[in-house]
């Protein structure tokens, strides 16, 4: 069993003053309260009433008595002490002279404060730690401070540092045991067979089944978006999806999956079978959202380059290329406007100018039937007030729907389309509701 697993800095400083106390840490755990003011003074010299003080915030900060060593103690927490017990902290240093007294002292305030001795605490520990790995992706190192702070707010005494060592080594391997054993027995032997099916390397490959699956699309094309929902579909065939997994805690099954999605075929292969099984039981769940994640991603990039833009950039070509017409043909029915403007609603003898003069005045500047060709090419090309702005745009669109037609079928059937919780129904009286979100079968949500 793994045991060497603590840093330098953890060994340091369990059961012993590594560095001096902070300020804050001097009023929290050496601050004296009544009880213990009256406990200390009721010592006969000023010594052992030091000394008994300082045992008394010792152990409330690091689980455990100094007795072997009652002075090894920071000079800031002696004199800390020593001013709200009025004493000079020179006496500190007598304190060890009959060496019984530190551990009569210990006995004293393990029982007037309810201390209590490793054995009697290691059930309860046990459970705390258990849930703990039940629950989190914490590490032995991370379990092992945690089973500290449990034990000196819990007043039970540390043990060795070995035992706790192992201890928390144990606990965190029979959790995974039991966490692994609970996905192994959920899983169908069909499916298990087909997930172990993906750590082998088909003839003429270089890689895996389950390295093939990870890779996501690498161009922005239409065949790309073929090959992606192939891939989501493949994938969610496998039913991995169907197991129920609802006794074990989101954040086991995501650690699984990274490991599992992150390490070589080889590597996943040695395991034993019910964390063999685990583990690839939470890739492949894992694989089932990320798929049709990075499918959706795709068809986002190619509606937005592919289609998208670049009808939107065709169809402004075709109005920059019916600009010089336009330009024309306006001009002509500026010119033809500018006479019906300039020509006198009546001539110096009072007569009323008709109609007809006035299209003879026209007509002498832009013939009839070149106006009428110039505002048919208007009309032609700027919409009504009704019409649509983005005729040319939309028109493009259309015609190049070839570029989705050879996935779009595909696409229906992989991906389920809804709409969230946010939204309504929209027509008649009806509206849209929350931000412009759509989320799809496998997770994910994508404007």
């Amino acid at each position: 069993m793994p045991v060497e697993y603590l840093s330098a800095d953890q060994e340091a400083r369990y059961g012993r003053f590594a560095t001096e106390p902070s300020p804050g840490e001097l009023e929290q755990f050496f601050r004296l309260d009544k009880k213990a003011l009256g406990l200390a003074r009721a010592k006969r010299r000023p010594a052992t009433r030091l000394g008994w003080a300082v045992q008394w915030g010792t152990v409330r900060m690091l689980g455990t008595f100094l007795t072997e060593d009652p002075t090894a103690v920071p000079a800031a927490a002696v004199r800390f002490v020593a001013e709200q017990l009025g004493i000079d902290d020179e006496y500190f240093t007598e304190y060890s002279t009959r060496a019984h007294t530190a551990y009569e002292h210990a006995w004293e305030i393990r029982d007037e404060y309810g201390y209590r001795d490793f054995a009697a605490g290691e059930a309860e520990l046990r459970g705390f730690l258990a849930a703990r790995v039940w629950s989190s992706l914490e590490g032995p190192r991370a379990l092992f401070d945690r089973a500290v702070v449990w034990l000196v707010n819990n007043r039970v005494l540390l043990p060795g540092i070995t035992t706790l060592v192992r201890m928390v080594a144990a606990v965190r391997q029979e959790e995974n045991d039991r966490l692994h054993a609970a996905l192994y027995e959920a899983v169908p032997y069909g499916l298990r067979t087909e997930m172990v099916r993906l750590l082998e390397v088909p003839e003429k490959k270089r890689i895996s089944e389950l390295e093939r699956l990870r890779l996501g699309p690498m161009r922005v094309s239409g065949k790309a978006m073929e090959h992606a929902l192939d891939r989501a579909r493949e994938v969610r065939g496998l039913g991995a999806g169907a197991v129920d997994v609802g006794r074990v805690p989101a954040a086991r099954m995501t650690g699984l999956a990274r490991y599992g999605l992150s390490s070589k075929a080889p590597t996943l292969k040695r395991p034993e079978v019910t964390r063999q099984t685990a583990t690839l039981l939470a890739a492949v769940r894992h694989l089932e959202s990320a798929t049709v994640d990075d499918a959706l991603d795709l068809l986002h990039a190619l509606m937005a380059t592919k289609l998208l833009a670049k009808a939107e950039r065709m169809g402004n070509d075709a109005k920059l290329k019916a600009l010089p017409q336009l330009r024309k043909a306006a001009k002509k029915v500026a010119a033809a406007v500018d006479v019906l403007m300039t020509t006198p609603p009546a001539t110096e003898a009072g007569e009323m100018v008709s109609v007809v003069d006035a299209w003879s005045a026209i007509e002498e500047v832009v013939p009839r039937e070149q106006l009428a060709a110039a505002l048919a090419t208007i009309a032609a090309v700027v919409p009504d007030a009704a019409g649509d702005d983005d005729a040319e745009w939309r028109a493009e669109l259309v015609a190049r729907y070839g570029t989705v037609r050879g996935f779009i079928r595909l696409l229906v059937e992989v991906i389920d389309f809804g709409a969230v919780a946010g939204w309504e129904p929209a027509g008649p009286g009806g509206r849209c509701r929350g931000g412009p979100e759509w989320v799809f079968e496998g997770g994910g949500t994508h404007p």
